[in-house]
């Protein structure tokens, strides 16, 4: 009888490696407007096109999974139909004061603590209570999300939100403060990873 054991003694690592693909994947962040001119103002839609990273996920074993994921704080985009200019303002306002891009150049959300339970063959539903590091400030992320695995690809679909003001980051105003960005944005996101080789 072969034993299961690897020669360290520990049992051995089963979950499958996923690569994350941000070219089939969709990931993006709403920004709502307050204040006196809110009605006239853009609640834009903050794309997130580029990041990397790996998720390593065993079926039988829901509590061993594990994510990271890198994201590009520099191409960030907005995908609202707006002016040239507004959308080259609100770009600035993005990187410069919101982010801070050239100080913290990466956004990263880590987990290894994931709860949930399958709802069908190959379907679960789960709770990542992750680590997000924004604006150089690393606090606990819990998302929720539904996926799908099959025998080359994860899928993973969800939402939720997030606090400017818990990650020091000073909400942007204009015009005197009567138009200004709400603290809480709400995040969205179906990514697609494959598996590796």
């Amino acid at each position: 009888m072969h034993s299961s054991l690897n020669p360290s003694g520990a049992m051995p690592d089963i979950a499958v490696r996923y690569t994350l693909n941000p070219g089939l994947s969709r990931f993006k962040v709403q920004a709502t407007a307050s204040g006196l001119l809110s009605a006239f103002a853009h609640n834009p839609v903050i794309l997130i096109p580029a990041f990397s990273g790996e998720v390593r996920f065993d079926p039988a074993s829901l509590d061993s999974a594990y994510l990271r994921m890198v994201i590009d704080a520099g191409a960030l985009d907005v995908s609202d139909d707006m002016n040239d200019k507004d959308r080259e303002e609100i770009r600035r306002l993005m990187y410069e004061e919101v982010l801070d891009s050239g100080s913290y150049p990466e956004l990263i959300y880590e987990c290894s603590s994931v709860t949930g339970s399958s709802v069908g063959q190959g379907r679960f539903w789960l709770t990542l209570n992750g680590e997000l590091t924004l604006h150089g400030v690393t606090r606990p992320q819990p998302v929720g999300a539904t996926l799908a695995v099959d025998h080359k690809t994860l899928r993973a679909s969800g939402d939720f939100s997030l606090r400017q003001s818990d990650y020091q980051i000073k909400l942007v105003s204009s015009i005197g403060g009567a138009l200004k960005v709400k603290d809480e944005l709400r995040c969205s996101f179906n990514i697609v990873a494959e598996k590796s080789e």
